[in-house]
């Protein structure tokens, strides 16, 4: 952002008075700054964004390098989305599998999620400590066995162990492909890299709709979908093994500081000491995304198949344009974020996802729940196209691997039944399709949950922080911290 050198009030403290200021501050078009000089002193000021620069010229400021590292990071998260949606579009073929109503199939979404926030946290802290590498090598192996194991699992009890332990290592995928993927982006081109990156999502979702749709109808034909996300999970791992860790994580490493487990977990307490009005916040509204994204597309396919009365293929067909539609909305919305604001892009998105509810849900046909679909996930993507970059932002910056990943997971634990309820609500009450039949409410149970979630999306994002165009150079990534600022106090002291 262009600097005005027009002073501005100093960062509110306290809750209240930072929601007050964040609120008034979403109005006014200049972003207020905490700036650093040379001497390490710091004002506060008003700066204007910068005019958007043509996409291009913006992934012309990528090395090659950078873009090496780019693509890793998305083709793991792509690989991570994949894994999980192979699941969720299969949800009426596994429940006749396993001869079980879909909302106890969907218990396995619900434990999946629950036990990705142990893995954020295991793997994201060794991520931040021991380099992104490894641990994210090991992440994405151990996910393509766990893949296979869900294949040859005989029970419908040995199916939700293995996708327990499933949820368990898929945690630790996301916040080390984010570090990595835009860690070595540009600070002008982190937005529209933010939203490529956060639509491997989407994509994933894409490709198992493919090959959903590739399989046929056949109710053992889920396994072919599974030995797909097996080869993408271990493709990503041996991609991975290729690269050198990270350039910040090694320089710091060169820097002659020891990391050890005291000053591990010092450092970690001092983290949640010092940010955890931030990470409460954060986690708040990861939690509302993750609501949001699962309710409006965990359950569309089997929406279209048992309200909508599509078949197999036509409800696969409609979810890959759905989907297509999330592809391009998040790429847009993350770009135009970084003129536009974090916050502001989030709640025109989530209001304009809002608008479009009734249409999404009333529709009939394949035509019509391809083109509802389409726009609906092109907002409801489009918020989520600014998260990578504003989570990364918001970071304490030793913290880049941990806490993205961390909150992101605890949100999609407190999330976690979303995709149970929806199953069990619509399961238990029921509409008139068009043929005059009683179906499943499957229409009325998303859209009136997504309603409520995009009014509490606007309310958190209104009163939260931006940290807009902030340096991810400046800080120490994967540093003793705690150990420096003993010897600096005892340094003080003599």
């Amino acid at each position: 952002m262009a600097t005005t050198n027009e002073p501005a009030d100093p960062l509110a403290k306290g809750i209240i008075p930072t929601a007050k200021q964040s609120f008034a501050d979403l109005f006014k078009w200049k972003q207020r700054v905490v700036v650093t000089n040379a001497l390490g002193e710091t004002h506060t000021e008003w700066q204007s964004p910068a005019p958007l620069k043509n996409p291009f010229s913006l992934m012309a400021l990528l090395s090659a390098r950078d873009w090496i590292y780019f693509f890793v990071g998305w083709f793991a998260w792509t690989a991570d989305a994949y894994d999980f949606h192979a699941l969720s579009i299969n949800t009426v073929k596994l429940s006749k599998y396993y001869a079980t109503s879909k909302t106890n199939i969907s218990t396995a979404i619900t434990l999946t999620l629950l036990l990705r926030s142990v893995g954020a946290a295991i793997f994201g802290l060794l991520g931040d400590r021991f380099g992104r590498k490894w641990p994210m090598v090991a992440n994405l192996l151990v996910l393509g066995a766990l893949q296979i194991a869900t294949i040859y699992a005989a029970t419908f009890q040995e199916f939700l162990a293995v996708r327990s332990l499933f949820g368990l290592f898929m945690g630790g995928v996301y916040g080390n492909a984010v570090a990595m993927a835009l860690e070595n982006c540009p600070t002008e081109a982190r937005g529209f890299m933010s939203g490529i990156l956060q639509q491997g999502y989407s994509f994933g979702y894409v490709l198992a709709a493919i090959v959903s749709l590739g399989v046929g109808d056949p109710i053992d034909s889920w396994k072919y979908v599974f030995w797909v996300a097996a080869g993408l999970s271990f493709a990503a791992g041996i991609l991975r093994c290729l690269f050198p860790e990270s350039k910040q994580f090694r320089e710091a490493k060169a820097s002659g500081k020891h990391i050890t487990a005291t000053d591990f977990w010092a450092e970690t307490k001092d983290m949640l000491a010092k940010e955890w009005r931030m990470c409460i916040y954060c986690v708040i509204l990861m939690s509302w995304f993750n609501y949001y994204s699962h309710t409006s597309q965990d359950s569309y396919t089997t929406f279209c198949i048992e309200q909508k009365q599509l078949s197999n293929d036509a409800a696969d067909r409609a979810s890959i344009l759905m989907k297509t539609g999330a592809v391009v909305g998040g790429t847009i919305m993350g770009y135009i974020s970084q003129w536009f604001g974090r916050r502001r892009t989030i709640i025109v998105a989530a209001f304009f996802s809002g608008l479009i509810i009734p249409a999404w849900i009333l529709v009939e046909g394949e035509r019509a729940l391809s083109v509802t679909g389409f726009f609906i996930q092109f907002f409801v993507q489009g918020a989520w196209g600014v998260i990578p970059v504003h989570l990364s932002e918001l970071s304490p910056p030793a913290y880049r691997s941990t806490f993205p990943g961390l909150t992101y997971q605890l949100g999609n634990a407190i999330s976690s039944p979303s995709a149970q309820i929806v199953n069990a609500i619509s399961e238990s009450h029921f509409v008139r399709g068009r043929s005059g039949e009683i179906v499943e409410a499957y229409g009325p149970t998303m859209g009136i949950a997504t309603a409520i979630i995009v009014v509490g999306i606007i309310s958190t994002t209104a009163v939260g922080p931006e940290k807009r165009g902030r340096e991810f150079e400046g800080g120490p990534i994967g540093t003793n911290i705690h150990h420096d600022e003993e010897k600096g106090g005892d340094s003080a002291s003599r």
